[in-house]
């Protein structure tokens, strides 16, 4: 599972990577064989102005699926990684099962 991480209007800090590193490889490890890319977009919308403004972005690519494009904002950046984490696992999750029973719906044992 390969995990692209980038920060925009702010510095992307050891501690954040590794938190989302942590909390995708969580939510997904069951999937990870099915999962191709994640790319991660984190931003401050609002810049030093504050507020509720983080944003955390998940695009996970599976071959032969459209992409899972989760997204959350949030006033602190972990709690936004914490939710999108969540909702790109059962997200994720649904996707593949949907697929799977597509493919044994479509099987006619001979």
């Amino acid at each position: 599972m390969q995990i692209t991480i980038q920060a925009r209007h702010f510095p992307l800090t050891d501690a954040l990577r590794r938190h989302i590193q942590r909390r995708l490889r969580f939510a997904l490890s069951s999937r990870d064989r099915h999962i191709q890319r994640i790319d991660v977009q984190l931003s401050d919308i609002n810049g030093p102005r504050g507020g509720t403004d983080k944003r955390c972005q998940i695009v996970i690519v599976i071959p032969h699926l459209p992409k899972v494009v989760i997204e959350d904002t949030e006033a602190d950046m972990f709690v936004a990684i914490d939710r999108a984490a969540d909702r790109a696992g059962r997200t994720v999750g649904r996707r593949l099962a949907r697929l799977r029973d597509r493919r044994r719906s479509s099987f006619i044992p001979a």
